[in-house]
């Protein structure tokens, strides 16, 4: 046979492996329950999709065979050999594990980090920390050079955080002993489902024969719903005494009583709570235009301080102003000297090679009147 067709048989194993015919065992059903039971698992998102939840094979396989009931650790000879199933070996979890998956009891995804998203007041926030933590480092390295390393470690530690991850499928569909994730697909239904699925359906029968009913239970189902009905009549007629009562005391008190009777029952809180306090009052004393005069008081020296505040930093404005006119004129002094230094300097030494050449030209007219005399 050639390597392709090799190949091919191969890629059909798999293909084959991962659709089994057979349903799992009542066995296997159980080992996947105990294990959504006890082992660790995490929650995040899956293809920024919807929230699941994973756990590492590396501690599935070592609750089988440490904390499992078909560990051989924990069996007896007797129980072993009675027994359909022990783990002995890690690669015996790895293979049962396999065969689960298989079974569509779980996947196995990879792990992709996201980088977090830092807003522009968190960096000025880090920023500001971090020129801090500088100036105290500078002022202690003077002073104790041992707290130093003690510090180094301790932000060390802060900075150390969790990474938040997202999954995504696994090309390669197998059982690793490693920390790779493997996300559960085997979500069993509880009791509390069935019972409330029960008792819903039994509800609607009831509802549905009451026409069949005996008039006992027709009367006492009749005087409840009065009684529902009334209770929920108090209830909006304690609601809207509450608004009233307190809009006449607000006005009889000038506005320095506020006084609700059950202040929490419009919130959103429990039934019991909305109750609890039965009444809650303010008295401060004050009438309510003398606290807006206030209010109005401290916007206008507000405005005033901002006025003033506009003031200063325009004088400050105008000081800068001034002052780089000055720097401005005092640069262009500078210049101007430095250009009649150079011109002076110049000017000096040309004036120097003239005399050169009057003094060369001198002794040459008296060589030669020495040379014109005998």
């Amino acid at each position: 046979m050639s390597d392709r067709q090799k190949s091919k048989k191969k890629r059909e194993l798999e293909k084959a492996s991962m659709s089994p015919k057979e349903p799992p065992t009542k066995l296997q059903k159980a080992v996947t329950h105990w294990l959504r039971k006890n082992v660790p698992t995490k929650k995040t998102k899956f293809l920024h999709a919807h929230v699941v939840e994973y756990f590492s094979a590396s501690k599935a396989i070592d609750a089988l065979l440490n904390e499992s009931p078909w560990a051989r650790s924990k069996m007896d000879q007797d129980a072993i050999d009675k027994s359909e199933l022990s783990f002995s070996t890690r690669e015996q979890c790895i293979g049962y594990l396999d065969e689960l998956l298989r079974h569509k009891m779980f996947h196995r995804a990879k792990k992709i980090p996201v980088a977090e998203k830092v807003s522009k007041k968190d960096k000025k926030d880090k920023k500001e920390k971090e020129k801090g933590t500088d100036e105290d480092e500078e002022k202690e390295d003077s002073s104790k050079p041992n707290a130093k390393g003690d510090k180094d470690k301790a932000s060390a530690t802060l900075t150390k955080k969790k990474r938040k991850i997202r999954l995504d499928m696994h090309l390669d569909q197998i059982v690793v002993d490693s920390s790779d994730a493997y996300v559960w697909l085997y979500d069993p239904v509880g009791w509390f489902y069935w019972a409330g699925g029960t008792a819903i359906v039994l509800g609607t029968i009831a509802i549905c024969l009451f026409p069949l009913w005996p008039p006992m239970m027709r009367t006492g189902v009749h005087y409840l719903s009065m009684g529902a009905a009334g209770f929920l009549l108090a209830i909006m007629g304690i609601g809207v005494l509450k608004y009233i009562m307190f809009a006449l005391l607000f006005a009889l008190s000038a506005g320095k009583l506020s006084f609700w009777l059950f202040p929490n029952l419009t919130e959103d809180v429990g039934f019991m709570e909305s109750f609890m306090p039965l009444y809650d009052y303010t008295y401060t004393g004050e009438s309510f235009l003398g606290r807006r005069k206030k209010a109005k008081g401290s916007d206008d020296e507000e405005s005033d301080d901002d006025e003033d505040e506009e003031d200063e930093n325009a004088d400050n404005e105008e000081s800068d102003a001034a002052t780089g006119e000055k720097r401005k004129k005092a640069s262009a002094k500078k210049e101007n000297d430095d250009s009649d230094d150079s011109s002076s300097k110049a000017s000096s030494k040309t004036g120097k090679d003239f005399e050169m050449v009057e003094d060369t030209l001198q002794y040459v007219d008296t060589a030669d009147e020495e040379q014109d005399q005998p």
